[in-house]
């Protein structure tokens, strides 16, 4: 397990207005603060995503997004506490309660949380973060740390060394609203 300290100093840069690269469950990913609008900016500038489409938030725990969970229904707060931490990844609605740079153009926002140790301690340390593959758009998702600087070269503030967590499929994605399976693992 990469060292604790290798963590925070990455979580430094994230603070910083940093966009860094980190192992996931199943390919690597891009992160960076979501509140920071430049960061995010610049992430979807690397992966040549038109802000439209939105992203991904990340967490340690559901509590990391108690400020969006709040006011939901019951049954809705179960089915997030039953499937997570793990590979599920939820549309939720947001209610205007993040920037756009991060919503896009749909009145839901996909939040996981993360059940890969590293990922979660590093969220530990910032909050939610952006977490989406580290490829750019078109090309096929980054599953060595070799692949992440090839695509990226110099244009990353850090990048967080450890093991992907081995699932061979990013996540499911569900509409909370639903149930409606959008993309299988």
């Amino acid at each position: 397990m990469v060292g604790d300290w290798r963590v925070q100093q990455a979580a430094r840069v994230v603070r910083r207005g940093g966009v860094i690269a980190y192992p996931t469950e199943a390919v690597w990913g891009l992160g960076c603060d979501p509140w920071d609008g430049e960061a995010v900016h610049r992430l979807l500038a690397l992966k040549e995503r038109p802000v439209e489409k939105g992203l991904i938030l990340v967490a340690a725990h559901i509590d990391q997004f108690d400020f969006l969970l709040e006011d939901l229904p019951e049954r809705w707060l179960d089915r997030l506490a039953g499937s997570w931490p793990g590979p599920n990844t939820w549309l939720v609605p947001h209610r205007d309660r993040l920037p756009e740079w991060i919503t896009g153009q749909h009145d839901s926002v996909a939040l996981r949380v993360t059940d890969h140790p590293l990922v979660a301690r590093l969220c530990d340390f910032t909050g939610p973060l952006v977490s989406t593959s580290a490829n750019p758009a078109g090309r096929p998702s980054a599953r060595s740390r070799l692949r992440v600087e090839q695509y990226f070269p110099g244009e990353l503030d850090a990048v967080l060394g450890g093991r992907l967590g081995g699932r061979r499929n990013p996540s499911t994605i569900r509409d909370l609203r639903s149930g409606e399976l959008i993309r299988a693992s």
